[in-house]
């Protein structure tokens, strides 16, 4: 348990730290600047359009994700847990409803046990967070330093031609408004294709 506890301080601890380097301009544009080695080529080189390459790396990251979620989380427990608090939520309106305070006496230590259990599973659910944020960070920073120097456009509905680097619905920049629009999209299909929970 006490390993459990440790291991859930750690994917906070990182968690905070990837959130935190957003805000250290050096940090960002070092890491984005790295990450360029990388990806830089495929713009520059083999002239892949922005917007098909943000879908790819949204295809990456959704797969990666999907798939550390898929081997951390028990979504069995979770299903289980979630139909259990229904059931109990039920039983205790109706006891509150009845006037039964006997019952509800003992639903109130039942009730305590049960959030002890959702307390566990939240914790569950975030600790994939951090593995997460160690691929899909650096990836966030890049575009964030790439994509001030390009001036490849996109055709929006009801916008017309628009530069990536514009804003749609009063303040989104276009290229993360399409970055969530991929993710979304493709995690639903591998969610779906893996028999991954919602979460």
């Amino acid at each position: 348990m006490a390993l459990k506890d440790h291991g859930g301080t750690i994917a906070i601890v990182i968690t905070m730290l990837m959130m935190f380097s957003y805000g250290i301009p050096f940090v960002r544009d070092g890491v984005g600047g790295a990450m360029d080695v990388i990806f830089g080529p495929l713009v520059d080189d083999l002239g892949i359009p922005i917007f098909v390459l943000i879908m790819i790396l949204s295809a990456i990251t959704g797969l990666y994700s999907s798939l550390i979620q898929k081997y951390t989380i028990d979504y069995e427990k979770m299903q289980r847990v979630q139909a259990r608090m229904k059931e109990f939520q039920a039983e205790f309106r109706e006891a509150q409803l009845g006037g039964d305070e006997k019952k509800l006496k003992k639903l109130e230590t039942k009730r305590d046990r049960m959030m002890q259990e959702q307390m566990e599973l939240s914790k569950q659910q975030f600790q994939p967070m951090a593995y997460i944020l160690l691929v899909s960070v650096p990836i966030f920073f890049w575009l964030l330093y790439r994509l001030p120097g390009v001036t490849q456009t996109m055709t929006m509905p009801f916008a017309g031609m628009m530069t990536f680097q514009e804003t749609v619905l009063l303040f989104f920049p276009l290229w993360i408004l399409w970055y969530m629009i991929c993710s979304l999209t493709i995690s639903q299909v591998i969610r779906k294709s893996l028999n991954i929970g919602g979460l």
